[in-house]
């Protein structure tokens, strides 16, 4: 049994890490993969700080497991990197090689054509040999040349010299980046056993951590059916307000466009409308009511058919096409935390025999966190679900949901910019500091539809 808990969580462990690992086949540069290392390193850093916060808690135990599974993932994506880094590394060294190889020959050539030169220099250093060469001259213009040759041939062997001694300089630097290259690899691949003994480690705690869990199988299932059913509810909750949200739009829409209509009817001259009809003699004429309207104008409410009612002014379109361009790019809600609650469907960890339909991310965070909008918007709605307060933010034809706030800074109908604080995180059912994140898109036909926040937003903090 302990076995086949240990393979469920290694399996999900490994899916998330293939999540957030890099495309197969992208080649980052050194000061990139540094870079990455460096932020993985802060984000398990921050992890294990919240385990020992978590810890202080006897009963958060289904917290530190889902913590330990992100700090786990973490750790794999490092060793990833690092991985990465060696084998950059290693390209660097057979390079350097190669271009040590290259200048050697270099040097060789360069050797042996001056030592050409330095016994032909000798073969003809008597003076009288010189002055014969010279007065051996045709003419003036002759000796002219000749005394031209000369004087380029002692340049050329300074030359010489001069292209030597530099590339004996290049040999002993390309030696000396070779040699610091060599330690960096050691650094790291030191730095890589440590990693691997750590990862060790945390399967070790994880693996515990699911076995103390395991005498609460039933209570832990139970809950995890709760949370599943106020999930799905809040989950239609959101699906309802984004489509009123649409519908809203669309009315709008439907009414600047009549008003348009009719007021480009109301400028067209008397002269078009038809002359009233003669009245028969003998007959009773019809009461004719006076500025009676006549049919409603057909209202084109959508400029493009693929546009979702959200998208109907160039503001909302420029805002939602600024939000894709940042897609990988968005900020966190929250300056510090970990994922303790994956997108989409899978089994739960504490369960596995209940399925976990989430329509976001869990963040795990510090007391009293201040929450911010991720990217700048409209605030849509801000309400009270299941005893939390939560607040839906436009941005043309995207929402961003942040739910579990214990307070909030922001009102309907206001707008927010990038990073700007919207509330304050509340604490979840284990008395801990979380932070509910989710981003939906709203479709011309269909319901609005869930989108993988993790996809979207990027290290930086």
């Amino acid at each position: 049994m302990r076995k086949g808990l240990l393979y469920f969580f290694l399996s999900l462990s490994f899916v998330v890490h293939g999540q957030q690992a890099a495309q197969p086949g992208q080649i980052y540069t050194k000061a990139e993969l540094e870079a990455k290392r460096k932020d993985i390193q802060d984000a398990i850093n921050e992890t294990e700080h919240q385990l020992d916060e978590i810890k202080k808690n006897k009963n958060a135990t289904v917290s530190q497991l889902r913590a330990l599974q992100y700090k786990l993932a973490q750790r794999q994506t490092l060793i990833g990197n690092i991985n990465d880094e060696i084998g950059n590394i290693d390209n660097t060294i057979v390079t350097s090689s190669k271009e040590i190889v290259t200048l050697k020959q270099k040097l060789e050539i360069l050797q042996v054509r001056y030592a050409q030169s330095i016994r032909y220099a000798y073969e003809t250093r008597s003076s009288y040999d010189m002055l014969a060469f010279l007065f051996s001259s045709s003419d003036f213009n002759d000796a002219v040349r000749r005394m031209k040759y000369l004087k380029k041939f002692r340049e050329f062997r300074k030359q010489q010299v001069d292209q030597i001694r530099q590339t004996q300089n290049q040999i002993q630097h390309k030696i000396g980046d070779l040699n610091k290259e060599k330690e960096e690899k050691d650094q790291v691949l030191l730095l890589q056993k440590q990693q691997t003994q750590a990862l060790q480690g945390d399967v070790k705690e994880t693996n515990n951590t699911i076995q103390s869990l395991k005498g609460r199988e039933a209570e832990l299932m139970r809950e995890a059916e709760k949370k599943r059913v106020v999930v799905a509810r809040i989950n239609r909750f959101i699906n309802d307000l984004i489509e009123r949200e649409m519908a809203a739009a669309l009315k709008r829409a439907e009414d600047e466009e009549r008003k348009r209509l009719a007021a480009e009817a109301a400028k067209k001259p008397a002269a078009t409308q038809p002359p009233p009809a003669k009245p028969t003699p003998g007959k009773p004429q019809p009461e004719v009511a006076i500025n009676t309207p006549g049919p409603r104008p057909t209202v084109k409410t959508i400029p493009r058919p693929d546009a979702p009612p959200l998208m109907l002014t160039p503001t909302d379109v420029a805002l939602a096409e600024n939000f894709e361009g940042n897609k990988g790019k968005l900020y966190w809600p929250v300056t510090q935390g970990s994922i303790t609650e994956h997108f989409g469907t899978h089994p739960s960890p504490i369960a596995a025999k209940v399925m976990v339909d989430q329509p976001g991310i869990e963040i795990l965070t510090s007391a009293n966190a201040p929450v911010r909008a991720v990217f700048e918007g409209t605030v849509s709605s801000v309400l009270t679900v299941e005893g939390s307060q939560m607040v839906l933010v436009r941005h043309g034809n995207y929402f961003t949901v942040y739910n579990n706030l214990a307070s909030v800074t922001v009102s309907k109908g206001q707008h927010v910019n990038t990073l700007q604080n919207i509330g304050v995180a509340a604490n979840n059912e284990e008395n801990l500091p979380t932070v509910k994140f989710q981003i939906w898109k709203a479709n011309a036909k269909g319901s609005p539809i869930k989108v993988n926040p993790e996809q979207w937003i990027g290290r930086a903090r």
